[in-house]
């Protein structure tokens, strides 16, 4: 099941991001979708329009337990339910790769525990388009964060994994000598808001 607010950008804009939202949020306690960040914003809200202002269409996918939220999707996002998101991430990811145009450009692939400020984006999207990467993912200290930037190459490897071979993390393990790295001084690329204690400190720079 999928709602789309705009499916005349979904048609000209040719990157796009997959924001994985459909964990069960066990160690935060409650779902993180609807935690606040940013002035007058919740975490779903806040990494939606960050990848809106950069010229991307955002696919969340959401579980059957918060599907609810797709009321809360911006204007030129799309919303995408995957009712077997307890069988792991990976189907998720597959869930919304389902709704990627085959002529896509660039596809960015992030989770809503893990918000970025738009410089990060710029820089990975700069970086990604002057080298021609196949891949592209920030790394502080030697570290590899997230998002990760994909072209639209990547497409038939992304579509074969399985969650039985790490999903996600097989590709990075398979391509990592072509993986575009792109430094940054800063430990927010590493940043997944995964318990109340980790929220409670950082909540307040979104």
């Amino acid at each position: 099941m999928a709602t789309t607010h705009s499916i005349g950008s979904i048609l000209k804009l040719l990157h796009f991001a997959i924001v994985l939202a459909a964990g069960a949020s066990t160690r935060m306690g409650t779902c993180k979708t609807s935690l606040s960040w940013g002035e007058g914003k919740t975490l779903l809200t806040y990494q939606l329009k960050q990848w809106l202002s950069i010229g991307f269409t955002p696919v969340v996918v959401l579980g059957s337990h918060n599907s609810d939220k797709e009321k809360d999707c911006p204007f030129g996002s799309l919303a995408v339910i995957n009712p077997h998101a307890n069988m792991g991430k990976t189907t998720s990811l597959l869930t919304g790769l389902q709704h990627i145009p085959p002529n896509f450009e660039i596809l960015a692939i992030s989770a809503v525990d893990q918000p970025r400020n738009l410089d990060i984006y710029q820089k990975l999207l700069l970086a990604h388009k002057d080298n021609s990467a196949m891949i592209t993912a920030p790394t502080y200290q030697g570290k590899m964060g997230h998002p990760l930037l994909f072209s639209n190459g990547m497409r038939s490897h992304l579509q074969n994994i399985r969650e039985e071979t790490l999903g996600l993390r097989q590709i990075i393990k398979e391509f990592y000598p072509v993986i575009h790295q792109v430094k940054f001084e800063t430990p927010a690329v590493l940043l997944d808001i995964n318990t109340p204690k980790v929220y409670q400190e950082l909540h307040n720079f979104g």
